[in-house]
């Protein structure tokens, strides 16, 4: 491995190759594009030998395996960090990890996570930018090479326990066209960044870059440009006083399919590469990118059971309420605000069907997933039959709290 000269503490490595890359992995894969966000034959094979007892989700991990190596075709020369937090499965990490992924973590746990599997912490990068000062020496002691920051706190927080660390700024966007946008709480402004990373220098670390996200389930692909419109900037700003950033941290925000369709992975690779080609071509750069939702979003389907369907006055001009035995407190919490609408199944399809109001089975009145997007299910439908909640692979288990009212958490399978 690539070490840094003793004599020049600011010299840049090149992630690509300070980080070893995995042997990938010769598994058996989909001999065509699988249908995005559909039951699989090995998700519904699993279904069919597994009676139903409580909610389950089920990922096949030959679709996480696709969606990995689409990505990669997608995006050659960018590193992918797969964000552990979409569904930390020791099996999806195994699996990425054999393909020669690389990982986001967000706290010790995930770290531990990835060790448990023999990923060398080198492949990994500390992205949350709110830590504790002694998990941040935690992860420097381990050998973890990247960590994120966007205050000043934190900054120093990285100085006093990672010394000489290589470190990157988040900058806040729009979250415009995401269906969970992630401005706000992450990221500062591109002018307090240029603040921060000049602060950096002084502190000892290296300032590697930038990153940002554009939200979570992005549907706008002119996102990136903006973003990397100010990313381009503020390298030019910093350079011209001999600070050179050569680190472009292209975040997350890659679809699953839900209700609404949505474009190809590699069209997103087109649309981000020409906006590097036109904000960075001629400079020397590392791309990286963090996807979760995309890898493992359509890899998943939730076995559900309906619970109870009931109305609630005499004259049924109401929609019915259809109560399912998963919920909010138990997977779905990404229905929140009706943000995330995903696709449903049932045992009844194929006949009539009417208006309803879905909600969970938890006694919390903010346990009501879509009130509001018009679902539609079978007329017939009884308590008893069974629901399948398709593109659940990311953000369901890992959003399931311990056991609510007594609830189980939500079981994963994979297959």
């Amino acid at each position: 491995m690539l070490q840094p000269d003793p004599g020049d503490p600011a010299r840049r490595l090149s992630i690509t190759t300070r980080i070893p890359a995995s042997k990938p992995l010769l598994s058996v894969v989909p001999a065509s594009v699988p249908p995005r966000g559909e039951v699989t034959e090995a998700m519904r094979r699993w279904l069919d030998d597994h009676p139903h007892q409580d909610p389950v989700l089920v990922v096949d991990l030959s679709v996480v395996e696709w969606n990995y190596r689409a990505l990669a075709r997608a995006l050659p020369d960018t590193a992918i960090y797969y964000a552990i937090k979409a569904n930390p499965d020791p099996a999806i990490l195994e699996r990425l990890s054999l393909l020669g992924a690389r990982f986001d973590v967000a706290s010790p746990g995930e770290i531990d996570a990835c060790m448990a599997r023999g990923i060398n912490a080198e492949r990994l990068s500390y992205g949350n930018t709110i830590k504790k000062e002694r998990d941040i020496a935690y992860a420097h002691a381990l050998g973890v090479p990247l960590f994120a920051f966007d205050s000043e706190q934190e900054l120093a927080k990285i100085a006093r326990a990672a010394p000489g660390a290589e470190v990157f700024c988040r900058i806040l966007t729009s979250g415009d066209g995401a269906d969970w946008p992630l401005s706000r709480k992450f990221g500062c402004t591109p002018a307090m960044a240029e603040t921060l990373l000049r602060r950096a220098v002084m502190l000892g670390l290296i300032p590697r870059g930038v990153s940002f996200h554009v939200g979570s389930q992005q549907a706008d692909l002119t996102q990136w440009d903006a973003a990397l419109a100010e990313v381009a900037a503020l390298f030019d700003r910093l350079d011209a006083d001999g600070i050179t950033l050569d680190l472009v941290n292209l975040g997350g925000g890659f679809p699953a399919r839900y209700r609404a369709e949505v474009a190809a992975i590699e069209t997103y690779g087109l649309a981000i590469e020409a906006a590097l080609t036109r904000h960075f071509g001629g400079r020397s750069i590392v791309t990286i990118a963090e996807p979760g939702r995309g890898l493992v979003g359509d890899a998943g389907v939730i076995r559900a059971e309906v619970v109870l369907v009931s109305r609630k006055d005499d004259a049924g001009d109401e929609p019915r309420w259809v109560y399912l035995d998963i919920g909010k407190f138990s997977g779905l919490a990404e229905t929140m605000d009706e943000a995330i609408k995903y696709r449903l199944t049932t045992t009844k399809d194929g006949g009539p069907t009417g208006p309803v109001i879905l909600a969970g089975p938890s006694c919390d009145s903010a346990d009501t997933l879509y009130e509001k997007a018009g679902y539609q299910l079978p007329l017939d439908l009884a308590a008893g039959d069974a629901v399948l909640v398709l593109a659940t692979g990311a953000y369901t288990s890992t959003y399931a709290s311990v056991g609510f009212n007594g609830f189980p958490p939500l079981g994963v399978v994979c297959v």
